[in-house]
């Protein structure tokens, strides 16, 4: 089974650009009209988010257009593990790439943290073909073949996948080496694993780890975003948010957690449509 998705890949990641991105657009048309459960998600997240902000048509048209930013992810996905550096040039063009040189300048290592937003899996692409490998941080997924694939694909630039179960021993020796580490920092978690931080206007449950990690490390947190133009990617590197320094190590977590989270719901009401509305992100509720 492996072997034939690695052959998909092949097939899929070597067809004409102007073809991927037509099968995308069909793909993602027929995602949104048949997977009702996450086009409901979708339209209550934006509802919430940005309430009478925006007509019911002007949601409509956003939640259509999460469905067809992740058909588009799914053929670029396919095409990762064949892309080399000289196709940076063609794929790429980055914003702010001294403030991730400013940040490794320290020596404590750099924690890039991102969202589900554009295509994520791009960015570490990105960092692995430029001879600056990262440890994505990453849960594994419930098919073991799916996950094995998965992973080849992600590491075939160079980068290292860190099974988030298994993280914190690994992640703190790649930063003591002044290495680069790749963390989501936008979905929902259980309130044990996280802390309640504003988004949007809501209480939404965040996981506190990665402020943790940087607090124990010393680490830069340094947002980084990926913005699709066409058939080009626009990296944002921003500049590095300034943790929580009030000595008190859950209120420094949560103060780093909610800058994070800030910064990130910055970039989504720039780009709306580039965001992951069908995950449930407020779902765990905090006590009454």
């Amino acid at each position: 089974m492996l072997s034939l998705l690695k052959s998909l890949s092949f097939l899929i990641g070597h067809l004409p650009v102007f073809l991927t991105g037509a099968l995308a657009k069909l793909f993602g048309s027929l995602a949104y009209r048949l997977a009702g459960r996450h086009r409901k998600t979708a339209m209550e997240n934006l509802e919430r988010a940005f309430g009478e902000g925006l007509t019911l048509r002007e949601k409509e048209r956003l939640a259509k257009k999460v469905f067809d930013n992740l058909a588009v992810m799914f053929f670029e996905f396919m095409r990762i593990p064949w892309l080399k550096p000289f196709d940076i040039n063609r794929l790429y063009e980055v914003e702010g790439i001294e403030n991730l040189k400013e940040a490794l300048e320290k020596k404590k290592g750099v924690m890039i943290m991102t969202a589900h937003f554009g295509n994520w899996e791009m960015i570490a692409a990105y960092y692995g073909l430029t001879g600056n490998p990262i440890d994505i941080v990453a849960r594994d997924l419930d098919n073991p073949t799916v996950d094995e694939f998965v992973k080849w694909a992600r590491t075939r630039s160079g980068n290292r996948v860190v099974s988030k179960n298994r993280a914190m021993r690994r992640l703190l020796r790649t930063l003591s080496n002044n290495g680069i580490i790749g963390i989501l920092l936008d979905q929902n978690v259980a309130s044990n694993e996280g802390v309640f931080v504003d988004f949007f206007g809501s209480p939404a449950c965040t996981n506190k780890g990665p402020a943790l990690l940087a607090a124990a490390s010393g680490a830069a947190i340094v947002p980084t975003f990926i913005v699709r133009e066409g058939n080009k990617h626009r990296i944002i590197i921003g500049k590095e948010v300034e943790p929580g320094r009030t000595g008190d190590k859950e209120r420094d977590a949560l103060e780093t957690t909610a800058r994070c989270t800030k910064v990130i719901e910055e970039m989504i009401r720039k780009h709306p449509d580039h965001w992951f509305w069908v995950h449930r992100r407020w779902k765990t509720r905090p006590p009454a």
